[in-house]
């Protein structure tokens, strides 16, 4: 039980790490010219490529072994995944108009939107312990993003994105956790990707001016579908069932750290120690957040 365990944190944390190391890219190709059309629609077509693969692979392998999707499975994960391509969308988008470290910050709002997401849907007030988590959240976010430097001037276009993005993902999290579950993880990240590519296709062809520059495929297109849409999804979809969700959330907000880290690395932001300070409360209210202190009294 314990490898079964420590089998599913490593898939997790190897997820998060990957989903960390994309927004650095994205930044890169920002910087060599190409649109956030160009880098979404090849980050998808690659992705729905190589999940597709995937899936023949496993069916000659599985032969009639794994289950098969329904019309209504293929459906519900389709209309669930359209909010993992607007995910991609309005991230994409916040990173163009403000740093990736203070971006990763926005998206990890997810902790605090949940919380409400939940007690809208469930009529529950949420436990002390939660509410404790959201302060200590927001306060991190406080510090993460510089707030306390009352001269710092945020373009508003990203900080927008990035709530959105944060929204976005919040609810593929909810969809993601509840819809067809009977179903391998492949199957899932394929039928999500395609919903979520109809997102992506609109949004490209309302957006982009001119023809897509077809060298993204070459430079960053592969990268971006490998880290953002092939590895990530399926190592979470296999290492959760065996984390729990609450362990499994702790070990994917390493996303936030790795971000911030490759930031500062290869795209040298600056990340001083309060904001280093502030990506450590908000990965604390996670874990707070998820830790079951009503275990010893059982």
């Amino acid at each position: 039980m314990k490898n079964n365990v420590l089998k599913g944190v490593f898939l997790v944390a190897l997820g998060a790490t990957s989903y960390g190391m994309l927004a650095t890219f994205v930044k890169l190709a920002y910087k060599d010219g190409f649109t956030t059309a160009e880098v979404t629609s090849s980050q998808f077509i690659y992705g729905i490529l190589g999940v597709l693969l995937i899936n023949l692979f496993q069916k000659i392998v599985n032969k009639e072994k794994a289950q098969k999707a329904s019309s209504k499975n293929i459906f519900q994960l389709m209309v669930a995944g359209t909010s993992l391509g607007m995910t991609s969308v309005f991230y994409y988008l916040c990173v163009k108009y403000i740093a990736v470290s203070i971006a990763i910050v926005l998206l990890m709002q997810t902790v605090w939107m949940g919380v409400l997401l939940e007690w809208i849907l469930d009529k529950k007030r949420p436990s002390n312990q939660k509410i404790i988590s959201v302060v200590i959240v927001l306060f991190g976010t406080f510090l993460a993003t510089k707030l306390y430097e009352f001269t710092i001037q945020l373009d508003w276009r990203g900080i927008f994105w990035g709530i959105l993005a944060a929204a976005s993902f919040t609810t593929t999290m909810f969809t993601a956790n509840k819809v067809a579950l009977g179903i391998s993880s492949a199957q899932r990240s394929l039928y999500m990707l395609l919903g979520g590519a109809v997102i992506v296709f609109t949004f490209s062809a309302f957006t982009q001016v001119g023809s897509l520059n077809i060298e993204i495929f070459k430079n960053y297109g592969l990268f971006l579908a490998l880290f953002g849409t092939i590895i990530p999804p399926i190592l979470l979809n296999a290492g959760f069932p065996k984390t729990g969700l609450g362990l499994g959330s702790i070990v994917a907000s390493l996303e936030l750290p790795v971000s911030v880290l490759m930031a500062f690395l290869i795209l040298n932001e600056k990340v001083v120690f309060w904001q280093w300070s502030g990506i450590a409360l908000i990965i604390l209210a996670i874990v707070i957040m998820n830790l079951n202190f009503s275990k010893k009294e059982h």
